[in-house]
């Protein structure tokens, strides 16, 4: 109705002139999530060579994040995994982009030296967890930090990737309805166009208020595998079912594919079970732990660091081994997903070369612009794909 009503009421009568009013046509060609996209300047995000390479030419890439370097396990396991992650990236056939935040600078490819470096700050308590909430303050004071799932999709957006793998989401917290306790992870997802691929968020939250929030937000969730079941991290069914199901990864790069060509600005929660019984001890920790916290009449916001504390006591430290495994299967899964979404740009004419023509030659400081120059290649495809029908 809107683009209608532009269209035929006279510039004259709206105070436009005939150039505002051209650009008000272009902006209404192009999907409200393109219109709004905005990449930081060269001072405050960094790409890695080998992340503007594989845009550049329409490799399959997958995001990282580092809030499990810097707050989520203890050295050397923290960067030991950080490399396994990457290596089953690798092996999959995509190139991991893990992104962090280096003396007040997005990075998006960080280099092994580089996660080195953030373990470091951690263990000096120098590493912030930095969140979309904390994101400015850590670029003006120059910090080191580990981003956690809502400031890796920033990054990721901002570059021009579509995938991304963690362990689990954040959520509404248990007695959400009273304390408003919820991840942010939530409303990024509802606003940031990045499939995130974890194995679901952990039992001690609420996952039937998280999964509702989600709705509101407008996110699908989606269970890969046989049954819709939603995961949560250590066990492989929730009790809670997503709002879809896909069997294979082929069919979720699919749905990818489609909510980035309808220009939706949300994001997309796929779940993956978390395979074999690597989780059943822990699970069983967790419930013991809520029940004791039940018990004991611990409420609130004292329910997760006393379920988390018990869980460790209780588990005898196979909640690490196990979220090792978790994270592993869900990098194999996340980077599968990412080479069939690749395939089907290529197929459709989307893939390597409208993305190298649209990068090829740019810079920015220094810095080929790859995300401004990537998403302006996809507006230009979207409006000439839309000038087609129109004919």
């Amino acid at each position: 109705m809107i683009s209608r009503l532009t269209r035929f009421q006279p510039a004259s009568k709206r105070g436009l002139s005939s150039g505002s009013l051209s650009s008000a046509y272009r902006s209404l060609s192009v999907p409200p999530s393109r219109r709004q996209m905005t990449q930081p300047p060269a001072s405050v995000l960094r790409l890695s060579g080998e992340v503007q390479d594989a845009l550049a030419t329409g490799r399959p890439v997958v995001a990282l994040e580092t809030a499990i370097v810097t707050h989520g396990m203890p050295e050397p396991h923290n960067v030991d995994v950080a490399h396994m992650v990457e290596g089953r990236v690798r092996a999959e056939g995509a190139v991991p982009a893990t992104v962090g935040i280096l003396d007040g600078k997005v990075v998006v490819g960080l280099s092994a030296q580089e996660l080195k470096l953030l373990s470091e700050a951690s263990r000096e308590n120098r590493a912030k967890k930095v969140s979309r909430r904390d994101l400015a303050v850590a670029i003006a004071e120059n910090a080191m930090g580990g981003t956690t799932v809502s400031t890796t999709m920033m990054a990721a957006h901002w570059a021009g990737i579509h995938i991304f793998v963690t362990g689990g989401i954040g959520g509404v917290h248990r007695d959400g309805e009273n304390s408003l306790d919820v991840s942010a992870d939530l409303t990024e997802l509802g606003r940031t166009p990045v499939t995130v691929v974890c194995a679901g968020c952990k039992s001690i939250l609420d996952i039937g208020r998280t999964l509702e929030y989600l709705e509101t937000q407008g996110v699908p969730t989606i269970t890969l595998g046989e049954q819709a079941n939603f995961p949560a991290f250590f066990a492989p069914d929730s009790g809670f079912q997503a709002s879809h199901q896909v069997s294979t990864p082929k069919d979720c790069a699919h749905v990818v594919d489609a909510s980035l060509r309808l220009g939706l600005d949300g994001g997309i929660v796929v779940g993956v079970p978390i395979p074999g019984d690597e989780g059943k001890a822990v699970e069983s920790a967790i419930q013991q732990a809520l029940e004791e916290a039940k018990s004991a009449s611990v409420a609130g916001r004292n329910v997760t660091p006393f379920v988390l504390r018990r869980v460790n006591e209780l588990s005898s430290g196979k909640s690490l081994a196990a979220n090792i495994e978790l994270i592993k299967n869900n990098a194999t899964v996340g980077s599968r997903i990412a080479v069939e979404l690749s395939q089907l740009h290529d197929r459709s004419g989307g893939g390597s070369g409208a993305y190298a023509s649209a990068t090829a030659g740019s810079s920015m400081s220094g810095m080929r612009a790859v995300g401004v120059d990537f998403h302006a290649a996809r507006e230009a495809m979207y409006s000439q794909q839309q000038q087609q029908q129109q004919q």
